[in-house]
């Protein structure tokens, strides 16, 4: 993607000058709207500060994703000599001092943040609706896209969409139901919808469009158990997906090529890093190093490491497969194995393989990371008509463009996986469904959400075949993380604590 902001001056600009630190404790600095936002260019850089604070190391550059890689059935402890709050994580023993948690809450509010300070901002320049509205409509999907990853992590929490004046007064903000939250999150993206253009400048995926707006309206949708709905928002993206410039790409080890990033179509919505430059905790992506094995060879931590059975139970005519993990790494002309591995077990290789320009170990990569791209709308809208109606020819089409894709190992067609039996019943293929999904996006951040949105924890944890046991799951606590015990000390209005803390 084309490098549309100075991440280093953004932040700055978000974080001294803009808003709160967290929603607790005092601002480094606080700018009103009406004193900040002279031009539509003003508005722009407000909107940037918040991507900044996305692509920062407490978010996606690694605490929050190793977070949720960490909760699901796909992704477990490598070396059990790090940190003990990942083991916790991992292990579904976590309390409510959680360092990870501690880290990642403040910095999602910070965003919240930013985008609240720029559509309050852009509110007043008065501006006629057809050139104000567009940046409008891009702040909110920002609150909406933040919003959406905590309430799927918490459930009830402060939800605030308002500019804060006086920091004071943050102390006295109490929680908000899901429910309540989820019909924000959804007028915030119906109005993002309406807004946003086609496409942004130079075709940007890093920021929004339509068609972003409209995939994760069907992404929840799809959690609210709302399927008629997430059909319909999935089947307008697909329908008009050559308008807004999306499309499988050819060969699935493309989508995690740091170089190529830029001119991925298949791409909706990605936060974007840029390679071999850091500033503190912001554009500091330590995904690479984090999946990579330990050999110092290599350089990586070792730490977010499928177990065995993952590996060995994916079939491994799948080209997917081979994209995935690193069994394998050749030094000095000699294959070692991954039974030699400090860690003996394969990694994760999507985000080691190739990061592009990047510093040791793959660390400060140039990773666009996708959040969410259209392979995922296809398989929102197969699981949506799966639900309304049983599976259909459009159904199975869906799923099987996405086989099809996956057959193209390198340019060398294969005949693994094949079509989809077309013979199946409603509970058969929604199954279906939720592997495909399981290793179409492996390892990208969305199994968690696809276990809590189903309640698979009981079986996939405790089941006969489950990949990871975790003898510690509990259902009536883990679905929800617990709110920072430091924050409910600060406010009280954020207790009660989530069941089981």
């Amino acid at each position: 993607m084309k490098k549309i902001i100075n991440i280093l001056f953004v932040a700055f600009v978000a974080n001294l000058t803009i808003g709160c630190a967290d929603l607790n404790e005092n601002p480094i600095g606080l700018l009103s709207p009406e004193g900040f936002y002279k031009t539509k260019k003003d508005v722009e850089s407000g909107i940037f500060g918040a991507y900044s604070s996305l692509a920062s190391e407490p978010l996606f550059g690694r605490q929050f994703l190793s977070a949720i890689m960490l909760r699901s059935d796909m992704v477990d402890i490598g070396n059990r000599g790090t940190a003990a709050e990942r083991i916790q994580v991992n292990d579904f023993t976590m309390d409510a001092s959680n360092g990870m948690v501690a880290r990642f809450w403040p910095i999602w509010f910070q965003v919240i943040s930013a985008a609240n300070s720029a559509e309050a901002g852009a509110k007043t320049l008065g501006l006629p609706e057809a050139e104000i509205n567009p940046l409008i409509a891009e702040a909110k999907f920002v609150r909406a896209f933040s919003y959406y990853h905590l309430v799927r992590c918490f459930g009830n929490l402060p939800y605030i969409d308002f500019f804060v004046s006086d920091p004071g007064s943050v102390k006295t903000i109490g929680k908000t139901t899901e429910d309540e939250i989820y019909k924000k999150l959804i007028a915030d993206l119906e109005y993002a919808k309406q807004w946003l253009p086609d496409k942004q400048v130079s075709d940007v995926r890093s920021r929004p469009s339509k068609g972003a707006a409209a995939s994760y309206l069907a992404s929840i949708y799809l959690t609210l158990g709302n399927y008629p709905k997430a059909y319909a928002e999935a089947k307008y993206v697909i329908d008009n997906k050559d308008k807004f410039g999306y499309r499988l790409e050819a060969d699935y080890q493309d989508l995690f090529v740091a170089s190529k990033a830029d001119a991925i179509k298949e791409t909706i919505f990605a936060i974007d890093f840029l390679g071999n430059i850091a500033s503190a905790a912001y554009n500091d992506d330590l995904m690479p190093p984090m999946t990579g094995n330990r050999l110092p060879e290599v350089g990586g931590f070792g730490v977010l490491v499928p177990s065995l059975k993952v590996y060995t139970t994916w079939d491994s005519r799948d080209y997917r497969k081979k994209v995935s993990f690193q069994d394998t790494v050749v030094i000095a002309g000699k294959a070692i194995p991954y039974t030699a591995f400090p860690d003996p077990r394969p990694h994760i290789d999507k985000w080691r393989r190739f990061p592009g320009v990047s510093g040791a170990g793959g660390r400060y990569s140039d990773f666009n990371y996708n959040d969410f791209r259209y392979a995922e709308v296809l398989l929102i809208a197969a699981e949506a008509i799966g639900e309304i109606s049983g599976p259909n020819d459009e159904a199975y089409g869906y799923l099987n463009q996405i086989r099809a894709r996956a057959r193209n190992a390198a340019g060398k067609q294969q005949m693994f996986p094949q079509n989809v039996p077309t013979n199946l019943n409603k509970q058969d293929f929604i199954n279906l469904v939720m592997d495909e999904r399981r290793l179409e996006l492996s390892f990208e951040f969305k199994r968690w959400y696809d276990i809590k949105r189903r309640k698979l924890g009981d079986l996939v944890f405790k089941g006969a075949n489950s990949l990871e046991p975790r003898s510690a799951w509990d259902s009536n606590r883990d679905y929800l993380m617990p709110i920072p015990a430091t924050e409910i000390s600060i406010n009280p209005n954020l207790a009660p604590q989530n069941p089981g803390y």
